[in-house]
């Protein structure tokens, strides 16, 4: 009789091979026969493409399937799935003696029967979540648990650790959320007068693989052997049992990852996977392998319980194993001892026997390996729980080397800097120490995600969490992946931006398995069993300033380089140390294309303050390099130290740093590669130069710079390594060759429009081509660089002033072009230019040196006065007050009013003028005032 999991229906199987469903008050509702010819609704379509009577058998033939196992159980067994809508029923079929499983839904209808499957036992337990049914199966040389699909095909199983003949299974039960399933054993042949050893072996899935996780062993004591098992329906991993001696026990099992707890290079990043009699090891620091695989196994002889890691400096790749019958096996590096493996290689180095009596299985619990020759446990007994100090003790028997001692150990309760005693407020399965603020804090995290500092609640949805260095990092069941910064007074204060580089995305259910140290990996587990590596940006680069900070400028280069970083990060950290190490960096980076790669991702953004902000540093708090452009000042540096070292090794790094400047020199450029040419013990030669130039510049700028340095050799040879047509240039080339080589370079600095060195050039061709020259300083406006070209008292001097000065009155600057008219002896032209902007001064000075007749000057003056003036007296005056011109101001009063004195006149017609004049003085003797108080005080 079973009930189904809402308690609303039961099942009954009866003698005559029928099910009986009744109601929870036992009313019928239908009675099936139990065999039935029918496969079920789900019966397969096939094509038809060969029968199960055609198959090979085997060397046993048909008859193996048809038959029941001897001495099993006939009873039918029913179990229904977690929801209610379906139940399987194992019987043996009175016929041919053969076990088949099928599936009936709610309504007692069936929907599909299994194959006939070889040495099936009765034993049936269906998952809660409903994807398989548990049974198991003997074959002639193992003993498995098979599973099947609801349509009655295998899928999957495992072996027990046991003989074909060893043990029978009394009972497959999975807990609450189908993680675990639990299987109940006894031997199958005590010894004479003997009772029969019973176990309890807790088992769990993970990429397919089953592992054996937690062995109980009772014993054969006939007391202490269970008579019921069964999981807790609301704690998924409490188990209950009680046993024939009238005792009841309660397990409560947590999920957790056995790794090394070391936190410099030295430590392996090791994980610790318990899968039965074996510990599966991976050493994530060398590799990372997805489970059921590992880097090597350890095989114990029995099965392990518990696995610890050395939590000593130096040595946290030890580990030690506590076995279901109470041993304690010792295993350390290879290296280490002498013995010839390979360093991540362990091996066994002792194995210990607890001296305590184990009233139940798992007595022993909590394992810490403290010291060498120091570990401390936790036991439990009937009447209190202790703390155990286990030691060396003084027997000479290596098999019983461990005791107990209860005197030198106490417990404290542990208060935090205020003296208040630290409680979580819930049982927390997973803790973990750390500094907060330069504080110690416990971390604790509960079966319900909820995640403590010491009795302050930080989040509810946490699935997991690792202290690493100063950091705390978390995976959320919302999939995202924060690294919070622990030296950072907000860095749990508030929920971080999602654009910020402490929170990524995850995939969904991802769990932290560990963290390589001094790395900058990331080992997550999906929950199909699968790792994935992510390296986190906060994490990256927390890593990198450390590395930076100990000069390890390879290693960080390589990271930044493989997880894209901005290189420029190396420079913009710590210019000033940077560029003190020069050398160092390029001793440890010692390849060509990394520094390369280097000066050319070079840029003038501070990435310290744009792309990579420093959380725990200002803005303003990045050490400043040397005054001047960052790009230029990196590659004069490097260029220098490279030259010093070896400059035929770095020939293309050195071509490189002239190329990358803000302005590039690729005309010197250009000449390293042309003197490579006569040179043969060079590293580079000139032809692998120049096409290393062609990549990193185009080739048409590359090809006008290398006519700007004149030598046709260099010309023809980037022309060369270019896709030119050699009717484009050949032609040019020829053509400049003929030419008298002042006016060819006139021609190449016009063709590349460097027209002030083609100016030069030009005016060193002879006086013959002063007519082209006057017509590219024209077309150019180089007036003042053709000025300086040529002596003030010559006749190209002369010219190319008068050819200014129209530039100047087109300009609307008349009086800058007299001067220069005056100045080169053209009096008539800078007497019209100066009468043309009313410079009245200048215009008398030219007319008095002309010399103009008395009449005509005259007449001059009295017109300049009038534009001078432009006929409105009264706004010249108001504009000179304004100005604070009194002497001129004054000057035209005198001379457009006659009076004597004026003020008072002024006063009269001008109101306004008094006002502002008065104004201007306050506003002065203020300012004066104002800074007579400033002397006084920076006197005192």
């Amino acid at each position: 009789m079973t009930w189904s999991p809402d308690q609303e229906l039961v099942t009954l199987t009866t003698g005559q091979e029928t099910i009986i469903m009744m109601t929870k008050d036992f009313e019928p509702i239908t009675e099936v026969a139990i065999n039935q010819d029918d496969f079920g609704e789900d019966k397969f379509i096939t094509v038809g493409w060969g029968k199960k009577e055609t198959q090979f058998h085997g060397s046993e033939g048909k008859q193996a399937h048809r038959s029941a196992l001897p001495n099993q159980p006939t009873t039918p067994r029913i179990t229904w799935r977690g929801d209610g809508q379906f139940f399987a029923v194992s019987a043996v079929c009175p016929q041919t003696g053969a076990r088949k499983v099928r599936i009936w839904n709610r309504e007692c209808v069936l929907q599909a029967t299994s194959e006939v499957v070889n040495g099936l036992e009765q034993l049936l337990c269906w998952k809660p979540s409903g994807s398989l049914i548990a049974s198991t199966q003997r074959h002639p040389n193992k003993h498995s648990v098979v599973f099947m699909e609801k349509n009655g095909l295998l899928h999957g199983d495992f072996t027990l650790p046991f003989g074909k003949e060893q043990v029978k299974v009394k009972e497959l039960l999975w807990n609450s959320d189908s993680t675990v399933l639990a299987v109940w054993m006894e031997d199958l042949k005590p010894r004479e007068n003997d009772h029969p050893n019973t176990y309890i072996q807790l088992w769990t899935v993970g990429n397919y693989h089953w592992y054996l996780k937690q062995s109980l062993h009772f014993g054969n004591e006939a007391l202490r052997a269970p008579v019921c098992v069964c999981w807790d329906p609301e704690k998924p991993l409490r188990l209950h049992l009680l046993t024939r001696g009238w005792a009841s026990y309660t397990y409560d099992w947590g999920w957790s990852t056995q790794h090394s707890h070391g936190n410099d290079c030295h430590d392996n990043a090791n994980v610790a996977v318990i899968d039965g009699d074996k510990i599966l090891v991976t050493t994530f620091r060398q590799c990372v392998i997805p489970p059921p695989m590992c880097a090597f196994e350890l095989q114990l002889p029995v099965p392990v319980n518990l696995v610890t890691f050395h939590s000593q400096a130096q040595r946290t790749n030890e580990l030690a194993a506590l076995t279901a019958d109470g041993h304690i096996y010792v295993y350390g590096q290879g290296e280490s001892y002498n013995l010839k493996l390979d360093s991540n290689i362990i091996c066994s180095l002792c194995v210990c026997r607890v001296a305590i009596d184990q009233e139940e299985p798992l007595t022993l619990r909590l394992l810490l390996w403290l010291s060498e020759d120091l570990f401390l446990a936790v036991a439990h007994g009937r009447h209190l729980t202790r703390l155990l100090k286990l030691t060396p003790s003084d027997s000479q028997d290596p098999k019983d080397t461990l005791e107990i001692r209860y005197c030198q150990l106490s417990l404290t309760e542990w208060k935090d800097s205020t003296g208040n005693i630290i409680n979580f407020p819930r049982p927390c399965v997973q803790t973990a120490l750390c500094t907060l603020s330069g504080e110690e804090h416990l971390i604790g995290l509960t079966e319900r995600s909820h995640l403590y500092i010491g009795d302050s609640l930080v989040a509810s949805n946490i699935s997991s969490f690792v202290v690493y260095d100063d950091f705390l990092l978390l995976t959320t069941h919302s999939h995202m992946c924060h690294c919070l910064n622990l030296s950072l007074q907000s860095a749990l204060s508030s929920d971080a931006n999602q654009n910020d580089e402490t929170v990524r995305k995850v995939e969904r259910g991802s769990r932290i398995v560990s963290v390589v140290p001094q790395d900058t990996r990331l080992i997550l587990q999906m929950p199909r069993g699968n790792l994935e590596t992510i390296h986190h940006r906060a994490l990256v680069l927390a890593q990198l300033r450390k590395w930076l900070d100990r000069l390890r400028f390879k290693d960080a280069f390589e990271s930044m380089r493989k997880l894209r970083i901005n290189l420029n990060l190396i420079y913009d950290h710590n210019p000033t140390v940077f560029l003190d190490n020069i050398e160092m960096f390029l001793k440890q980076i010692d390849s060509i294309n990394c520094i390369n790669l280097f000066l050319t991702e070079l840029k003038e953004e501070d990435t310290t303050t744009t792309m990579y902000p420093c959380p725990s540093c200002s803005a303003s708090s990045s050490a400043s390099g040397k005054g001047g452009k960052k790009v230029d000042i990196i590659c004069d540096a490097l260029r220098s130290t490279m030259e010093t070292l070896d400059p035929q090794k770095y020939c293309l790094c050195i071509l490189t740093s002239h190329v990358r400047k803000t302005t590039p020199e690729l005309e010197i450029a250009l000449q390293k590669v042309h003197e490579l040419r006569g040179e043969s013990l060079n590293s580079v030669s000139a032809e692998e130069a120049l096409k290393y130039l062609l990549f990193l510049v185009n080739v048409n700028e590359l090809y006008e710079h290398s006519l700007g340095t004149y030598d046709f050799d260099l010309v023809l040879m980037v022309a060369e390594k270019s896709q030119k047509d050699p009717k484009e240039y050949l032609p040019f080339l020829n053509m400049l060759k003929t030419l008298e080589p002042n006016y060819q370079r006139y021609t190449i600095d016009k063709h590349l429009k460097r027209y002030r060195k083609a100016l030069h050039h030009l005016s060193n061709s002879g006086e013959e081509h002063f007519t082209e020259l006057l017509s590219l300083v024209k077309d150019q406006r180089l007036y003042s660089d053709a000025l300086e070209l040529y002596p003030s008292d010559s006749e190209q001097y002369k010219t190319l002033s008068v050819a200014y000065a129209e530039h100047l009155v087109e300009q609307q600057q008349a009086e800058q072009a007299g001067l220069l008219l005056w100045r080169c002896g053209e009096n008539a032209r800078a007497l019209q230019a100066f009468i043309s902007c009313t410079s009245w001064r200048n215009t008398l000075a030219v007319a008095t040196h002309i010399p103009l007749p008395p009449e005509q000057l005259a007449l001059l003056a009295r017109d300049l006065a009038g534009r001078d003036l432009c006929h409105d007296c009264e706004e010249a005056i108001s504009a000179l007050i304004q100005g604070a011109a009194w002497e001129e101001a004054l000057r035209l009063v005198s001379l457009f009013f006659h009076l004597s004195p004026p003020l008072p006149v002024i006063a009269i017609r001008f109101n306004g003028f008094i006002i502002i004049i008065l104004d201007y003085l306050i506003g002065i003797a203020v300012f004066f005032l104002n800074c007579i108080k400033i002397l006084v005080i920076s006197g005192n």
